[in-house]
């Protein structure tokens, strides 16, 4: 083989690899929005304009009902929690969002009493839906970036669960 050839050659192997890389490039990123689509199907709601009405949730694919909103105006992944009294988050969390640890108090969970603090949130919003004044806790025992979105800011609307969906509404005005 001459070295034309063989430069050809080692061109084309070059471009084969790239397009390789490329495509796998792309899989992944697209399978990474797959996974975190089926974790979050709600996140869009980060993005919506308040004072708009109804909001629709879809359960995700452990049939968790999960949504991005925003706590003091920064965007928090929520885990929607009927069982919750309060708004929870992480110490992590809590500190990332500058909120004030009120007293300390005790909380009953499904991994059993634990201490932590009471806060107070100056605003919570999910979808066009928003709250102001909501209490919260701070949990030491939990971890990560989600919060528990509790009845403290669940309560002030009418919830409606029908198979794989959660319609949050302002609640009927009498």
């Amino acid at each position: 083989m001459d070295d034309d050839a063989k430069g050809v050659r080692r061109t084309g192997l070059g471009m084969m690899l790239l397009f390789w890389l490329l495509m796998l490039s792309i899989g992944s990123w697209w399978f990474h929005g797959y996974l975190e689509q089926r974790r979050n199907p709600n996140a869009h709601l980060v993005h919506a304009v308040e004072g708009s009405e109804d909001v629709l949730l879809q359960r995700n694919a452990a049939g968790h009902f999960v949504a991005t909103g925003r706590i003091n105006g920064e965007p928090v992944e929520f885990l929607l929690d009927t069982g919750a009294t309060y708004l929870a988050v992480s110490t992590d969390l809590a500190e990332r969002l500058g909120l004030e640890r009120g007293r300390p108090a005790y909380f009953h969970t499904a991994n059993g009493r634990v201490e932590g603090y009471l806060t107070h949130l100056d605003r919570v919003s999910l979808g066009g839906l928003s709250v102001q004044n909501v209490r919260g806790s701070i949990n030491p025992g939990m971890s990560g970036e989600t919060a528990l979105l509790g009845m403290s800011f669940l309560n002030r609307f009418d919830i409606e669960i029908r198979g794989s969906q959660m319609v949050l509404r302002p609640p009927a005005r009498q």
